[in-house]
């Protein structure tokens, strides 16, 4: 199952970008054997300044045909890594071919966008930084795929 991480605003060189890149490529190396993978980041830019809705536009064409769209926002489920290695490996066993995880602008994502995803996932009520959710959701997937390969990265 391939994932995409499809966000709003570019993530340019610095300590973020290096943390991604080495999740990632541990996400692609661990997932490869069990079905995961490739990570794929496709960021939209609205330089017309549209806000929300324009930025929904962009992030509906970047996730590709088919795929089961991930939101990440407060108001979602809150799962443990545990919890959230097993939703990852449900879908890919109900046949997903795609499954991407979107990410909204500083005003967050328009809430038509938002109530058609599949699924909306939070990582607390608190708001967190773009850039931020992005490195933790790349150490999340890392970590749902050690978890799933019972690798001992993940200690409970």
């Amino acid at each position: 199952m391939r994932v995409h991480l499809c966000a709003v605003g570019r993530l340019r060189a610095g300590p973020e970008r290096e943390l991604i890149d080495d999740y990632v490529t541990r996400f692609n190396r661990t997932g490869r054997a069990l079905g995961l993978g490739p990570f794929a980041l496709t960021e939209v830019e609205d330089r017309k300044g549209g806000g929300m809705e324009a930025e929904a536009a962009l992030l509906s064409r970047a996730v590709p045909a088919g795929a089961l769209t991930v939101v990440m926002d407060e108001r979602g489920r809150q799962l443990t890594s545990p919890e959230f290695a097993d939703q990852l490996a449900k879908w890919r066993d109900a046949g997903r071919q795609d499954v991407a995880f979107c990410i909204g602008g500083a005003d967050g994502l328009a809430p038509a966008f938002r109530d058609s995803a599949d699924f909306a996932l939070s990582f607390g009520a608190m708001v967190w930084p773009h850039m931020l959710v992005r490195v933790m959701l790349a150490e999340q997937l890392y970590r749902a795929a050690s978890i799933l390969a019972g690798s001992p990265y993940h200690r409970e």
